[in-house]
């Protein structure tokens, strides 16, 4: 083994404000955030991997499911109930894609990334 996993990394316009959606998505914790905001990781303690959202600017968020700007990454969201959680994204701030299938379906967050939530 060379290291460990340290984090997944988002690139976004706004650290913060994506943080506190996935915050309320994963039910995790902030873990790291620098001092000019530019950096936030959330997790489920500090000495565990995290998922993380650094600021770039002039971000163009992916343009799913084309692939002129392509997703690049994505996370699955495991969920009891597909149209409960629905609901519960959505006042989050998500967007549905309304594509997905019986036991998936497509979500952008707040800033453009698409995420899964799905049941099995």
């Amino acid at each position: 083994m060379i290291g460990t996993w340290q984090a997944v990394v988002f690139d976004c316009k706004d650290p913060d404000a994506l943080a506190s959606f996935y915050q309320e998505l994963l039910g995790m914790i902030r873990v790291q955030a620098d001092e000019d905001g530019g950096w936030v990781g959330i997790g489920d303690a500090p000495d565990r991997p995290a998922v993380a959202f650094q600021r770039v600017d002039g971000y163009v968020p992916p343009d799913w499911p084309a692939q002129e700007l392509p997703q690049q990454a994505h996370i699955d969201v495991r969920v009891k109930d597909l149209d409960i959680a629905e609901t519960e994204v959505l006042a989050l701030g998500a967007t549905a894609t309304g594509e997905g299938g019986a036991s998936f379906r497509v979500y952008l967050d707040p800033q453009g990334h698409p995420f899964c939530l799905v049941s099995w």
